[in-house]
């Protein structure tokens, strides 16, 4: 389960959120689409471990301002190692 909460999420504005490759501040391209960031909450159910997902590091987890505005974030996170 991918869960994203922030706290300056815009509330009636959906943000694309996604797992991209590479690492903050400017990752590669998007290797996993997770559920748009709706309220500052966005939960994901991704089919594999955690250990499978980390074994691909770097990876980054990128919110988008909107879909129509894509190509500009507002939150970028690096994913780590447990």
């Amino acid at each position: 389960m991918v869960s994203i909460a922030v706290a300056s999420g815009a509330a009636d504005i959906s943000q694309p959120a996604h797992i991209h490759v590479g690492a903050c501040p400017a990752p590669g391209a998007v290797k996993y689409s997770l559920t748009n960031v709706v309220g500052g909450v966005s939960q994901t159910t991704l089919d594999m471990s955690m250990n499978t997902l980390t074994s691909q590091l770097p990876l980054a987890i990128n919110i988008h301002k909107s879909t129509p505005q894509i190509s500009t974030y507002v939150a970028c996170g690096d994913l780590k190692q447990l």
